[in-house]
């Protein structure tokens, strides 16, 4: 399954990739220069430099084109009405964000992993065409989760009047829109996360003010509350499944 998940991400890379005389026979990584006197000067190619540089792009193209980013800020949201500091640590939340990706975005590697890495490598289609079908499955997807107005907002920005219906709007319009409607859901749950938090720390403020102890720390106070209310509605459980549901099927 590992090896899939990396064939997948080996050919979104591909999808951001502009055509680097692809269409040869190969891609030269290091040309061979006869200077005249005997000598013979090594130099890479720019397309390889130019592929090494999107290598360094790939983590953050693929994270903004899945549902990671909803993930991860919810997750600091939870940390931070929870009022636990750096528990869980950072990486704990990368990790489990991480892989809670990997499973909602199961179905999309499968379809890519099918339709398009599986024909290419078997030369069943070509380059052109496989990248063209590994899109599908994004596009669906970031189209599934983007609010209209957000896609129609950067439509306008760019100027483009030939967007008729949703299979028209471009590649580099759809990835800011959705990224766009991702924020927004992430904070829109984070605020309902918030509130039950809050209202403990209201309380918590208002027992300690009635009885004169406004040099003790409500925070000190309201937080074994707060993971006692956690820990009894099962939190983890209904936040990660209520993170799960929350992305349209495809």
């Amino acid at each position: 399954m590992s090896f899939k998940v990396t064939k997948v991400f080996f050919l979104a890379l591909l999808i951001f990739i502009p055509q680097l005389a692809w269409a040869q026979s190969g891609l030269p990584i290091i040309n061979m220069i006869d200077d005249g006197s005997g000598s013979t000067q090594y130099s890479l190619t720019l397309q390889l430099l130019a592929l090494m540089t999107v290598l360094t792009l790939l983590p953050s193209l693929l994270l903004m084109m899945t549902s990671f980013v909803r993930i991860i800020i919810v997750m600091s949201l939870l940390r931070q009405a929870l009022g636990t500091a750096q528990t869980p640590p950072n990486q704990v939340l990368l990790g489990l964000a991480l892989f809670l990706t990997i499973f909602i975005m199961m179905p999309v590697f499968s379809a890519v992993y099918d339709d398009a890495i599986t024909p290419y490598f078997n030369e069943d289609i070509g380059f052109e065409e496989a990248v063209t079908v590994a899109r599908e499955p994004f596009r669906t997807f970031m189209l599934n989760q983007t609010r209209e107005s957000d896609i129609a907002l950067f439509v306008e920005i760019a100027g483009n009047t030939e967007v008729v219906e949703p299979a028209d709007v471009p590649f580099s319009t759809l990835v800011p829109a959705f990224i766009t409607s991702e924020l927004k859901s992430a904070f829109s749950i984070g605020f309902l996360i918030y509130i039950p938090f809050v209202v403990i720390d209201l309380v918590v403020a208002s027992v300690l003010m009635s009885m004169g102890m406004m040099m003790l720390s409500p925070m000190m106070i309201s937080m074994p509350f707060k993971l006692m209310l956690f820990v009894l509605v099962d939190g983890w459980t209904l936040i990660m499944g209520s993170l799960t549901s929350s992305f349209a099927v495809l």
